[in-house]
């Protein structure tokens, strides 16, 4: 009943952070010393993961890069004896097992998650959206993976949204279990306000079982005119059934500009090296606003 493998979707073009995501995939984009992608990454390996696939597409082999050894740097690091550096940079490559594979034709998260077929086989596994970093003390993707041991069901991380907001995401309609957690019977992306199941979403983390691939096989495309994962999950939760875990953990949608600078601000005033510099800035930068 254990998780293993994880599945990272990041082939989206980021057009809602353009223009610097035309060069630069938006799961590369700096928060503070880190790439966004390298959170999620990590998210995934203090939950028990060890084989993660991500999902690219053209252009970024940054990516791919990031998590590769850098022999040259490496040297360098070591003969100016900044050996501290030199280990740090070595564990980005020793994270976990970490797969890649093209999306060749953007035709949506359901899709993304179509081509992890042959990586995933049989075997339950993790989905982290790659928009989506969630920083806490305990990674939402564990949380995931206790309510899938105690279930055996397809999991969801979901949060409330604000009513105002809840058409650009999913609606799911959820029954209270016990503490965070809710039975899931039924789900719409992108709802018009008269389909609005509740004001609980999915936010960036699942967990499949495989039977999703036979479904995905056959799911037309839905809202965007993209294959939906939403409605593919709402097969299964319509079926087997499905629970709905409310994750702690703050959100950040780096898909989105103003995203992208509160999880940078936010990480920096944590921030072993910078943080109390950050905050003496803020601080008197506030007093001029």
């Amino acid at each position: 009943m254990g998780i293993t493998k994880a599945v990272i979707p990041a082939a989206g073009l980021g057009t809602r952070v353009l223009p610097v995501s035309k060069a630069l995939p938006k799961e590369m984009l700096p928060i503070v010393d880190k790439p966004a992608i390298q959170y999620i990454v990590e998210e995934a390996v203090a939950s028990g993961i060890k084989d993660i696939l991500i999902i690219t597409n053209r252009g970024k082999t940054i990516i791919e890069d990031h998590f590769d050894r850098s022999f040259e740097l490496e040297d360098k690091l070591l003969s100016n004896q900044k050996n501290d550096v030199y280990e740090e940079m070595k564990k980005i490559s020793d994270l976990a097992n970490i797969y890649f594979l093209r999306q060749k034709e953007t035709k949506g998260l359901g899709h993304a998650v179509s081509c992890a077929k042959s990586f995933v086989q049989d075997e339950a596994f993790a989905v982290l959206y790659g928009d989506d970093v969630i920083i806490g003390e305990d990674p939402v993707c564990a949380q995931l993976v206790r309510a899938y041991k105690e279930t055996g069901l397809t999991v969801l991380g979901v949060n409330k949204v604000k009513e105002n907001e809840i058409c650009k995401y999913s609606s799911l309609k959820v029954e209270h279990m016990k503490g965070n957690m809710f039975k899931c019977t039924d789900m719409i992306e992108k709802p018009s306000p008269d389909r609005v199941m509740s004001l609980y979403s999915i936010l960036g983390r699942c967990i499949l079982t495989p039977d999703i691939f036979d479904i995905l096989d056959n799911t037309k495309p839905g809202a965007g005119g993209e294959i939906q994962l939403t409605d593919a999950i709402k097969v299964l939760a319509q079926s087997v059934g499905a629970v709905a875990v409310n994750f702690t953990g703050k959100r950040y949608d780096m898909g989105n500009k103003l995203g992208i600078m509160m999880a940078s601000v936010e990480v920096a005033l944590k921030h072993k090296e910078i943080g109390q510099d950050f905050r003496t800035y803020l601080s008197d930068l506030a007093k001029s606003l």
